[in-house]
């Protein structure tokens, strides 16, 4: 079997990993990964007949030659590659977390941070136990800075990822009930999530905390120098202006800039960028730019012309906190007509019921009188608002759409990412 020494000298001759046969990068490193429906070492030929210099493979069945790289277990050797490179890199890397506002939050850093420095940062949502260390793997000696985003589905995942990417600075956005089901209470979130603080408490890192939330506030003195956002008197300092419908702010600096951001929620996400731009001496008027530039993307608060209607496309994922913020955002927002079409929240588990019943009071004390609920885990919710209608699927809801179309309205779409609500846009 190869030595992780071993395979980083071929790594370092290759200077790229991939795990999928559809997307072969020429002269790289194909990492035959398994899962409970696959073994790609079934596939480790087919990666090296389109282009790939290596295949590393742990079943010595399809180890055939030189090209095949035997390894105990493809995803481990994965893993140490990563944090065998992290070693090598001497440059800044900020790590994320939270339940809400992860990857708008990196990208908006990333945005902030590109204008001194040549960042990398995390790709799409490439924020897990195969995606960050192939992140890692996808940063070289051009990168001066980079931006790690981590997720956790269940207990235990950001100890595995922090260890992985060893970050030297970095913030969490938020805590909140996403995955709530998986991990086995809000407790665990709580304690899974603080293990970013944890690592970097022990390394000597440098924090950045939203001090507008009181539970990572609170952990503050488990930090030399915590460097607080956004509130008078903070280290960085902003002020929300409006968020009717994008967000206006009155920076630090003087400035107030006009966003393509919808949602209040959304100013912290980029306070968060600015406080660590500053840090990094980023000049304030090009970090107000680059904010002010940044425009949404992949379904996370779009807002989209379609018809006489303005829809706010927000079908990327959902969770308790996510959704209750849209809601109330749409609440305070002006518009003649609104529309709630929310779909279901999935990872909940035993907390079901509960949430989605929660979410369907909030919708009754907001006062929404048009609203569609899509999905099984939504109907118990259904009782709580009088002006609801409920459907047990999206092609259901389609249909209904077609028949009585929707016009002259501020539309909030939204709901778990494996329900696809964002189809019934076609037909609003």
């Amino acid at each position: 079997m190869i030595s992780i020494e071993d395979l980083y000298a071929k790594y370092k001759t290759c200077g790229a990993v991939g795990t999928d046969t559809r997307h072969i990068i020429p002269g790289s490193i194909f990492f035959a990964l398994k899962g409970p429906h696959f073994n790609a070492n079934t596939l480790a030929g087919e990666a090296l007949q389109k282009g790939a210099a290596y295949a590393v493979v742990d079943d010595p069945t399809y180890a055939k030659d030189g090209k095949y790289l035997l390894v105990k277990d493809s995803l481990k050797a994965l893993q140490q590659l990563a944090s065998h490179h992290r070693q090598q890199l001497k440059i800044p890397f900020i790590g994320l977390t939270g339940s809400n506002g992860k990857t708008t939050s990196k990208e908006l850093l990333y945005a902030v941070l590109n204008k001194k420095f040549k960042t990398f940062a995390t790709k799409g949502n490439l924020n897990n136990h195969i995606g960050v260390p192939l992140s890692v793997l996808s940063i070289n000696s051009s990168h001066q800075i980079a931006i790690i985003e981590m997720g956790a589905n269940r207990v235990g995942d950001i100890e595995e990822l922090v260890a992985i990417c060893n970050p030297t600075h970095g913030f969490i956005t938020n805590i909140g009930k996403a995955h709530i089901g998986t991990f086995g209470g809000f407790e665990n979130i709580i304690q899974e999530k603080l293990q970013l603080y944890r690592h970097l408490a022990k390394q000597g890192g440098q924090v950045f905390i939203n001090s507008y939330d009181p539970l990572l506030k609170s952990k503050a003195d488990w930090f030399a120098t915590p460097l607080f956002y956004p509130a008078k008197g903070d280290y960085f300092s902003a002020e929300l202006i409006t968020a009717d419908p994008f967000i206006t702010y009155h920076s630090e600096n003087g400035e107030s800039v006009q966003t393509q951001l919808l949602g209040a929620y959304n100013f912290e996400n980029i306070a968060s960028a600015l406080c660590i731009g500053k840090f990094f001496g980023v000049e304030a008027r090009l970090a107000n730019q680059a904010i002010a530039h940044y425009k949404p993307e992949n379904m996370r608060s779009q807002i989209l012309a379609k018809g006489t209607n303005q829809i706010i496309l927000d079908a990327y994922n959902a969770n308790p906190g996510s959704m209750a913020a849209a809601i109330e955002n749409l609440a305070l927002m002006r518009a003649s007509n609104k529309v709630l079409i929310l779909g279901d929240m999935y990872e909940l588990e035993n907390e079901s019921e509960k949430e989605h019943c929660a979410i369907g009071k909030l919708i009754h004390e907001k006062g929404f009188q048009h609203v569609y609920l899509v999905g099984k885990l939504f109907q118990p919710a259904q009782k709580e608002i009088p002006a609801a209608r409920h459907f047990p699927t999206k092609e259901k809801l389609v249909e209904e759409l077609k028949k009585n179309p929707i016009s002259g309205s501020l539309i909030l779409v939204k709901a778990s990412r494996g329900i696809g609500l964002e189809s019934v846009v076609e037909v609003l």
